[in-house]
């Protein structure tokens, strides 16, 4: 299970390497990645469905 969320979060290019100076924006990009991964995988199936604009039509 670790190894699985390692891989997913590798997967983001920012995350490869740590170029970050200030631990708290490293930490911050890691959530985000964990965010971005678990919204993907909750989302993963459902048809991605539009909504549509009302226009009011005037009579005549």
């Amino acid at each position: 299970m670790v190894e699985r969320s390692l891989a997913w979060l590798t997967a983001h290019r920012r995350l490869a390497r740590d170029y970050e100076r200030d631990p708290a924006v490293s930490e911050a990009l890691i959530r985000w990645a964990a965010i971005n991964t678990m919204v993907r995988r909750l989302d993963r199936g459902r048809p991605a469905t539009r909504q549509r604009r009302r226009t009011l039509s005037t009579p005549g």
